[in-house]
């Protein structure tokens, strides 16, 4: 499969069940944590769980306008797509991150034997008990895991965006004072 068909499948197939409440912060590094589930491709009937974390910070030197790093992803293994090749097919397709460095960490990766939907209903409760309003639950394509990870904070870094413009004019306005 080429990186336009991962991406189409991502598109298709990637839901966001439940999503971060709390907003990115404007300032500061964020760590942005999620479950992930796929059905497995070789154990039928049985669900993967990927449990990690995005840590979205500033890079360590000034990166031109749209491009940002994508670190812990495993496409150079999972797909053979250089860091380059990744980011000339968002950007040739109008997709826009801001340029950070997005770090991409696995805290957990197991095979529950109960299917895709007792997962989910497993995991919003547990997030719903625990009263975890800032982890993601996503499902989507086991073979293309990175792109609905990263569908999701596209649509958490543009659901942001009011709320940046806001902090960046507040601080504008406190330091003209």
């Amino acid at each position: 499969m080429d990186i336009e068909q991962y991406w189409e499948k991502a598109q298709k197939k990637t839901e966001i069940i439940r999503g971060r409440a709390k907003a990115l912060p404007t300032f500061q590094a964020a760590r942005v944590p999620y479950i992930f589930l796929a059905e497995s491709a070789v154990n039928e009937g049985n669900t993967v769980v990927r449990k990690g974390k995005i840590i979205i910070e500033k890079p360590m030197i000034l990166l031109p306008e749209d491009l940002p790093q994508f670190d812990g992803f495993d496409f150079e293994d999972e797909m053979d797509l250089e860091q380059g090749t990744l980011q000339m097919f968002f950007l040739m397709r109008g997709i826009r991150f801001p340029s950070l460095k997005y770090n991409h960490r696995v805290d957990r990766l197991d095979l529950d034997e109960d299917g895709l939907s007792k997962c989910i209903e497993k995991y919003k409760k547990e997030l719903e008990r625990k009263e975890n309003v800032n982890t993601a639950l996503i499902i989507g394509p086991e073979d293309c895991w990175q792109f609905s990870i990263l569908i999701y904070m596209g649509s958490l870094v543009g659901r942001c965006v009011r709320n940046d413009i806001m902090n960046l004019m507040d601080k504008f306005r406190t330091t003209m004072e």
